[in-house]
């Protein structure tokens, strides 16, 4: 290993060891992860070409349920939701969250979350959704903490009106959320801005780390209020990409221990790229990992 690489990876398992003794508590019997969970995006080259076949092949590699991508105007990857939702429940994998875009900007897209967040909300309970999911920010809606507060506004309307039809609110970061902006880190200003029982958030854990944040001090600050989790792992070839999981140094046996702690429901494996083969069997792969977890 090469020595910047050695210090990066000894440096990040020194945080590690010195949160893990503040979570420990009792003694607990060992467990394994008993259902698995994918993020559509990961193979969005061909769930369009061939959603049933894509879906076949991973509910045979043991996934039992999904996240969902591509929602807005009564649409789901750009199928009409009963259409769509026809193929979900033949390839028995569930759907348990859908990222729902903003539709910020001068295109004012029905079934977002700034523009008639209630068609989201409806579309998401007809296709059996627990959760829906503010995925990303674009560049311009982030450019000041003015922004993310008018959006934090926003997130607890929209997260107020999901709750009456059962379905809870979630924020997905990515690594700028936790970089200072006007003074403030934004991540701090979404959770201190958001009431908790209208807004959770879906943590990353790549791109927490990749901002140098350990999700278990993050799991303890924000105890419970963390139900959804990205499963992908951290490479420390150039620029820390991402790579399937147990290809990378993120201790996925600790993280996994302090599910309690978190609130985790559901986890999903994710990988946006950087595919060791394709974006399918990256998929195929992180699992076979997940499923000799003990933890």
């Amino acid at each position: 290993m090469k020595r910047r690489n050695f210090i990066q990876t000894a440096g990040l398992a020194a945080a590690s060891a010195l949160v893990a003794p503040q979570l420990l508590g009792a003694t607990r019997r060992s467990e394994t992860i008993k259902s698995f969970g994918f993020q559509a995006f990961t193979v969005r080259d061909v769930i369009y070409k061939d959603m049933p076949g894509t879906l076949k092949r991973l509910r045979k590699a043991g996934y039992d349920y999904m996240e969902l991508f591509d929602f807005s105007d009564g649409k789901i990857l750009g199928k009409p939701i009963a259409e769509a939702k026809a193929i979900f429940e033949k390839s028995k994998l569930q759907v348990k969250s859908i990222h729902t875009p903003t539709g910020a900007g001068e295109r004012k897209i029905p079934g977002t979350l700034w523009h008639e967040p209630q068609r989201a909300i409806d579309d998401a309970a007809t296709l059996g959704a627990e959760f829906i999911v503010c995925p990303w920010l674009m560049p311009f809606e982030r450019e000041s903490i003015d922004l993310y507060k008018a959006l934090c506004e926003q997130l607890n309307k929209v997260g107020e009106a999901a709750k009456k039809s059962n379905i809870q609110l979630c924020y997905h970061n990515h690594d700028f959320e936790f970089m200072e902006l006007d003074g403030e880190v934004p991540m701090e200003v979404i959770l201190k801005e958001t009431d908790p029982q209208y807004v959770k958030i879906e943590l990353d854990i790549y791109w927490a780390r990749k901002a140098e944040k350990n999700p278990l001090t993050f799991f303890r600050q924000n105890m419970g209020r963390v139900p959804l989790w990205h499963v992908k792992d951290l490479s420390l070839d150039d620029g820390q990409p991402m790579t399937e999981v147990g290809n990378g140094i993120i201790d996925w046996r600790q993280i996994f221990g302090h599910k309690n702690d978190a609130g985790m429901e559901y986890f999903f494996v994710e990988q946006d790229g950087n595919f060791a083969e394709d974006s399918v069997s990256s998929l195929e792969t992180s699992i076979k990992h997940l499923k000799k977890l003990v933890f």
